[in-house]
C-alpha cells in the first residue's frame, strides 16, 4: 500500500508510540490526584507543555491541550467572540477557504448577530495581506485566517497579517494544523495571538492537539466540570496522547529541514510529470505550499471514480470534491480559487510524509495518467469536449 492522504492523517511514528506505552499501562496515574503516580502524570504534562511551547516559542503557560484542531478552533473564535459581545465589537474577518471547524463556527455567530466578512483567496490561493486591512473596522474583534490550507497546501502571509493586526489592536488567530511540524513557526515574530494544531497531522496520535492563547487573550470555557488546563478545558488529561504530541512535534522540529527537502523534492516532480496530462491544473501557488501537498484538477473525469481506481492500484489518495463529506456539492476550496464546479469535481490531492519513498512517487506518476485516460474514455462530459460541443475549462 502507498500511503498518501498524510494531510488526513499520519501515522504515529514508532518512537512516538514507544514514549506513550507506558502512559497506558504502568505509569497510568491521573494528573489531578495528589499521589505519586498521579504527580508523576502532571510532571509529565507540564514537561510535554514545555516542549510544544519551545517548538512554536510560546510561554508554557500559553499552551492548552484540546482533544485535537477542530476544538482548538472553536475555543479561540468563541472565546473572541465573547471578548467581542463585551467589548459591542461583533465583526469578525475570515477567509473563503477556511476548514468547515472555522467556518461552521463562524456561520453560528452570524446567527447570534456577529457580521462575518469572507477575504477572497485568488487564484493562486492565498490571501492577500492589504485586503485584510482594508477590512478592518472599528467593531472589528478577530481576524482568522488558516496557516496552511488543508486541501491545496498553500502557505498565507502570516507574520504581514500579524502585523496588520497588531497595528489595529485586532486580535489574530490562525489554524495551524496543517503547518504545525512541516514548516517553521515563531508566534512571536509571527505576531500571532491565538494558533490552533493538531498531533496527528505530524506522526502523532489522533485526539489530541493543543492552542496556543497569548498571556493577554482571555479564553473561554468550551467544557465545563473540572479545573485542568487553568479551568479553561475540564476532563481527565490524556496522559499518553500529550506525550505522544509533544514526542511527535519535537522530532518534526528536529527533522524538518531534511524532512522538508525531501518532501519539496518529491513533491515536485509530481508536480512536473502529472502537469503534462492534457486539461489539468495544478490548484494553489507552486511553490508557496507546504512541501507535501500535491493537489491537481483533471478536467473530464470524477474525483470519486479517481480515488477507487487508485485504491485499486494500491494508492491511498483523497479529492477535493466533498465526497468524503457525503455532499454531492465540489469543494468550497476549489471553488474559492476560481475552479467551475465540473473541474472542482475532478480533483486529486497528494499528500506526503517523511516515509515516502521515490518509488511510490514513480509508480503514482505511473499510473494517475493511466487511470486519467481510462477515466475520459468512459466519460460523456469528455466525449462532448471532444467534438467541440463544450468548451475547455482548464
Amino acid at each position: 500500500m502507498i500511503y498518501l492522504d498524510n494531510a488526513g492523517t499520519t501515522k504515529v511514528s514508532p518512537h512516538v508510540l514507544e514514549e506513550m506505552l507506558p502512559y497506558f499501562s504502568e505509569e497510568y496515574g491521573n494528573a489531578s490526584s495528589l499521589h505519586s503516580l498521579g504527580q508523576r502524570a502532571k510532571e509529565v504534562i507540564e514537561n510535554a507543555r514545555t516542549t510544544i511551547a519551545k517548538c512554536i516559542n510560546a510561554n508554557p503557560k500559553e499552551i492548552y491541550f484540546t482533544s485535537g484542531g477542530s476544538e482548538s478552533d472553536n475555543q479561540a473564535i468563541l472565546s473572541v467572540a465573547n471578548i467581542g459581545k463585551r467589548t459591542n465589537k461583533r465583526h469578525i474577518i475570515s477567509s473563503k477557504f477556511e476548514h468547515h471547524a472555522v467556518l461552521h463556527t463562524l456561520e453560528k455567530l452570524k446567527k447570534e448577530g456577529f457580521e462575518i466578512t469572507y477575504l477572497d483567496v485568488y487564484e493562486n490561493g492565498i490571501v492577500r495581506p492589504e485586503d485584510v486591512e482594508n477590512a478592518i473596522k472599528d467593531d472589528t474583534c478577530l481576524v482568522t485566517i488558516m496557516f496552511a490550507n488543508n486541501e491545496i497546501g498553500t502557505i498565507q502571509p502570516i507574520k504581514e497579517i500579524g502585523e496588520i493586526c497588531r497595528k489595529h489592536k485586532v486580535i489574530f488567530h490562525t489554524d495551524a494544523v496543517q503547518a504545525v511540524g512541516h514548516i517553521p513557526i515563531d508566534v512571536e515574530k509571527m505576531n500571532i495571538d491565538l494558533l490552533s494544531l493538531s498531533a496527528h497531522k505530524f506522526h502523532g496520535p489522533k485526539g489530541v492537539g493543543a492552542l496556543y492563547a497569548k498571556s493577554n487573550v482571555l479564553l473561554s470555557s468550551l467544557i465545563e466540570g473540572g479545573a485542568q488546563e487553568k479551568g479553561k478545558r475540564a476532563g481527565t488529561e490524556n496522559v499518553a496522547g500529550i506525550v505522544g504530541m509533544a514526542t511527535a512535534l519535537y522530532d518534526a522540529c528536529q527533522e524538518m529541514e531534511e524532512v522538508s527537502k525531501k518532501e519539496t523534492y518529491l513533491r515536485d516532480k509530481l508536480i512536473s510529470s502529472l502537469s503534462k496530462i492534457p486539461h489539468s491544473a495544478l490548484n494553489g501557488d507552486a511553490k508557496k505550499r507546504v512541501p507535501n501537498n500535491f493537489c491537481m484538477c483533471f478536467e473530464g473525469i470524477e474525483g470519486e471514480s479517481l480515488l477507487l481506481l487508485l485504491d485499486d492500484a494500491g494508492i491511498c489518495a483523497s479529492s477535493g470534491s466533498a465526497c468524503t463529506s457525503g455532499s454531492l456539492d465540489p469543494s468550497h476550496v476549489l471553488l474559492a480559487i476560481g475552479r467551475p464546479h465540473e473541474v472542482a469535481h475532478g480533483s486529486l490531492r497528494l499528500t506526503l510524509s517523511k516515509y515516502t519513498t521515490e518509488d511510490e512517487i514513480d509508480f503514482v506518476i505511473k499510473k494517475v495518467p493511466e487511470i486519467v485516460e481510462y477515466l475520459r474514455k468512459i466519460s460523456p462530459v469528455w466525449d462532448e469536449l471532444k467534438k467541440g460541443e463544450r468548451k475547455y475549462a482548464i
